[in-house]
């Protein structure tokens, strides 16, 4: 099952049209793929996008969650995504971080990790502080996202 979650309506920055475009462009294309994979666990939308804060030199932060983290040690998934230049890679324990650049310009932190990042008992405390920093759920079929959105609430 596919969800959005509603934005929080407190004081945003404004994102020109044609920025704001390429970025609900990206989250679209990466939700549907993610829907379609039988391994993904789940898909969040972080930062300031999330937090609906986002600035004019904001990037797009997404975490991807996998059974099979083996399946991303290669780039032919993301060959499948079209987010552009593969610009960096970077691990930060247990997620690895890709960043690409969109020709409109556009920076995509894709987070890819496996299920242990979800943990709930106990959470990681840098899971804790990414998620209440403001997490959007864009695809959680196995309600992984959402025990532990609610895990760091409390």
């Amino acid at each position: 099952m596919t969800q959005r979650d509603e934005r929080p309506a407190a004081g945003s920055v404004a994102v020109p049209a044609e920025g704001a475009v390429d970025v609900e462009n990206v989250i679209a294309r990466v939700t549907r793929w993610a829907a379609e994979r039988d391994d993904v666990l789940g898909l969040l939308l972080a930062g300031s996008y999330a937090r609906d804060a986002a600035g004019p030199d904001s990037d797009l932060d997404l975490i991807l969650l996998t059974k099979e983290i083996d399946r991303y040690a290669d780039g032919t998934w993301a060959d499948e995504l079209d987010l552009g230049e593969l610009t960096r890679v970077q691990t930060w324990g247990p997620i690895t971080e890709r960043r690409f650049l969109t020709g409109a310009g556009l920076e995509v932190e894709l987070n890819i990790g496996s299920s242990d990042w979800a943990r709930t008992d106990p959470v990681d405390p840098g899971t804790r502080r990414v998620v209440t920093d403001g997490v959007r759920i864009l695809h959680d079929p196995e309600g992984a996202l959402t025990r532990l959105r609610r895990a760091c609430q409390s």
